[in-house]
């Protein structure tokens, strides 16, 4: 750590410890006392000091100027819970001061700069002006000179400078509070938009894409089931239809209930989640291949690479989500290609590697596609990446890389 680097830890020590000090509930009451000490102090040197009349008038000096120092300083404890009467007593007492004895002490000067600033941060504007006002008319007014002199120079331009930085100071705090509270109704608006907007998406779904999935179901049990002579083989291909078609619409359901959280009463959601399966994750990807191979009739092999570990859900949701998509794509585009899913563990992530034998890159990611931007989403929605295109010994190659060891996982 360097010199510099030592000199500003020290400073923000040094500015947090005072934070906390003038912060503290006890604060205004110390600070009174010590301004008050030092005012009593400087009034007695004053009086010692002043030319009079006898020792009658000396003994009066003695007791009116530590008196005034008093008045001029003990207020400062009510000043956080009473501003505006500690700033009318503290101001009276060094307006007195000033006119009637010609006199005042640096622990009054600061006591009424620390005043005005207190009065003008949390008090009414106006007043606060006011307070300050009678400084500047005394410095052009006040016939004394030395000490006095310069102290009521330096409190006609230090008071009304002192009360506009606190009107400065709290205009800042309520522009800052009133960005906060614009900040939060505009999310609090955002949010609810993306409500209803997940709940149009959500209609939509269920009132066409549902029924006509569901429609397909039936139509292909009702073919399969109705044509007279249909062969086994093609008996089955209706049948797999309609399980491919009732899963999907198993899989909207799902979803339907996800967009519905948000917009769904507290108890409708709280039955609505207990009814809903938990999302598929890499223990369901055996089910997924060999669905595969009974759908396309080709080969597909699972190869896994090091030990396997938990991962986040949302990732293996991901990486379930991105194996599905590319299944899918080989079916459509390379029909017959034989796929080999493989899954490394490494320490940090989990790569996946999904290949196909087939034509290649014009037939496996035609264009005007979504297969293969919904899959490069998904891996950056968990923080991964993945690649597509033909691979180096033919066929199509798609390679994603995703965060690895969940943190919470036992």
């Amino acid at each position: 750590m360097t010199f510099v680097e030592r000199a500003y830890e020290r400073r923000g020590g040094w500015a947090g410890a005072g934070r906390r000090i003038a912060t503290g509930p006890h604060a205004p009451i110390v600070a009174g006392g010590a301004a008050a000490l030092l005012a009593v102090a400087e009034s007695i040197a004053h009086a010692g000091n002043t030319p009079s009349a006898g020792s009658t008038g000396t003994a009066l000096y003695f007791v009116i100027l530590p008196l005034l120092g008093l008045a001029t300083t003990l207020p400062l404890a009510l000043l956080w819970d009473q501003p505006a009467a500690a700033a009318l007593v503290i101001t009276g007492t060094v307006v007195l001061s000033l006119v009637a004895f010609q006199t005042m002490t640096v622990a009054a000067l600061a006591t009424q700069l620390l005043t005005a600033y207190r009065f003008g941060r949390g008090g009414p504007p106006a007043p606060a002006v006011c307070a300050a006002a009678p400084f500047p008319v005394l410095a052009l007014a006040h016939p004394a000179g030395g000490e006095t002199r310069v102290l009521t120079l330096l409190l006609a331009s230090l008071a009304p400078a002192a009360v506009m930085a606190g009107i400065a100071r709290r205009a800042h705090a309520e522009a800052a509070e009133n960005r906060a509270a614009r900040q939060v109704i505009a999310e609090t608006l955002l949010e609810n938009t993306a409500r209803g907007e997940r709940a149009r998406i959500a209609r939509e779904l269920h009132d066409v894409v549902a029924h006509h999935i569901s429609m397909v179901a039936v139509q292909a049990e009702t073919a399969r089931l109705a044509t007279p002579g249909m062969p086994p083989a093609g008996a089955e291909r209706l049948s797999a239809i309609g399980d491919t078609a009732r899963a999907a619409l198993t899989e909207m359901r799902r979803l339907l209930g996800v967009l519905r959280d948000d917009t769904a009463a507290a108890d409708d959601t709280t039955a609505a989640a207990a009814d809903r399966q938990p999302q598929p994750g890499l223990r369901e990807l055996n089910e997924l291949l060999d669905g595969s191979r009974e759908v396309s009739k080709a080969a597909t092999r699972l190869i896994l690479r090091g030990p396997p570990f938990a991962l986040d859900p949302g990732v293996e949701l991901a990486a379930y989500r991105i194996v599905q998509e590319a299944l899918t794509n080989a079916r459509r585009h390379a029909p017959g290609a034989a796929v080999d899913v493989e899954l490394d563990y490494t320490a940090d992530a989990l790569r996946l590697r999904i290949r196909d034998n087939g034509p290649g890159l014009s037939a496996a990611a035609p264009a005007g596609g979504h297969g293969l931007s919904g899959m490069r989403e998904r891996a950056g929605a968990v923080g991964g990446e993945l690649r597509a295109g033909p691979a180096a010994d033919g066929g199509f190659l798609v390679e994603a890389h995703l965060p690895g060891k969940d943190e919470t996982a036992a």
